[in-house]
């Protein structure tokens, strides 16, 4: 039995497949079998990948069209080696990923989250910047803290955990529209359970492009932010250890993604919202803040892209107005 599964999930990857699979099976530590969740590929990548032939590659072609959702969930239900990585297709491994892996493995054996450093890279895989450094050891409070100071760069590519904990805490969540922040919830889960160990060497690279964020409509970026705030809101009553972080840099935390996702909203007619309104948002969010750090002072409207946007958006001709005015001019104005 290998040591390590590498979990790929995907639907039409395009020729992007091709350059991570390649990076995958050229890896110079051998312990590995390759899972490819395939979700009714039209492009030719089953028959691509099926016709490499090789025997480290065990695919598990779907009977129909899923969801993402649905496609990623099916890692918990098949046969794994010990332990785990999941990556994106468009995503690139270096020769040397599982390498680093098992010599942190080996180094902190005790550790339930396991990560490396990375760069950024473009469509064409030209490198755009490096991720933010990242402590070698992190506690579930030091991961949390990260997190909700923006301190950190939190991809689903490149980490590495034991295949038995992903399974008993139900794999990556579901529950979250486009798996939009459900990454958040199962690293600091993980995390959780013992501490995360990282290493300085960088040896996976993330592909920037049109994200899921980017393309998906607003009212799945909103539904996932409220769930990943229900899940802080359970972690207050479930963790003790975080309560403290949790009232702390929650309301920054929340103030960012207001920000952020009242721009977006801005920019989105009012007949692709589903009656979402920036107004509507902001008021969320200092519900949000009240609930996770009661009493704090949270102020959004003190902002002055944030109060902007509302002002905006609160008749048709500030709506057009702007939208007229980013056809023309399409770098950021609302900072």
């Amino acid at each position: 039995m290998k040591k390590y599964s590498i979990v790929l999930p995907v639907r039409n990857g395009g020729e992007y497949v091709k350059e991570c699979v390649n990076s995958i099976l050229s890896q110079t530590l051998n312990e590995f079998t390759l899972h490819v969740l395939d979700n009714c590929s039209t492009d030719g990548t089953l028959e691509w990948i099926t016709s490499l032939k090789d025997e480290r590659i065990i695919i598990t072609p779907s009977t129909k069209s899923l969801t993402i959702e649905e496609n990623w969930a099916r890692a918990v239900n098949i046969p794994k080696n010990e332990f785990l990585t999941l990556i994106g297709h468009d995503d690139v491994l270096e020769h040397d990923y599982l390498e680093v892996m098992d010599e942190l493995i080996l180094k902190y054996p005790d550790a339930s989250l396991y990560q490396a450093h990375f760069n950024y890279i473009d469509s064409k895989g030209k490198i755009i910047r490096k991720c933010k450094p990242i402590a070698e050891i992190e506690t579930a409070k030091d991961f949390l803290t990260s997190l909700l100071t923006n301190n950190f760069d939190v991809m689903g590519t490149g980490f590495m955990m034991r295949s038995r904990d992903y399974d008993a805490i139900g794999g990556i969540p579901i529950n979250y529209p486009n798996l939009l922040y459900a990454d958040f919830e199962l690293l600091v889960n993980l995390t959780r359970i013992s501490y995360k160990a990282t290493s300085p060497k960088t040896c996976f690279d993330f592909r920037l492009h049109q994200s899921t964020t980017t393309v998906s409509p607003d009212v799945k970026l909103h539904k996932a932010f409220e769930t990943f705030i229900n899940f802080l809101q359970s972690l207050k009553t479930t963790d003790k250890t975080l309560i403290e972080v949790i009232e702390k840099f929650s309301p920054d935390f929340i103030l960012f993604y207001c920000k952020g996702l009242s721009h977006r909203l801005l920019r989105t007619p009012l007949v692709n919202r589903d009656n979402l309104s920036v107004k509507k948002f902001i008021r969320k969010c200092e519900a949000y803040s009240q609930s996770l750090a009661p009493g704090k002072k949270f102020e959004p409207l003190s902002i002055l892209s944030i109060w902007l946007a509302q002002v905006l958006d609160s008749s048709s001709i500030g709506r057009n107005l702007f939208l007229t005015f980013k056809k023309v001019y399409s770098k950021p104005v609302l900072q």
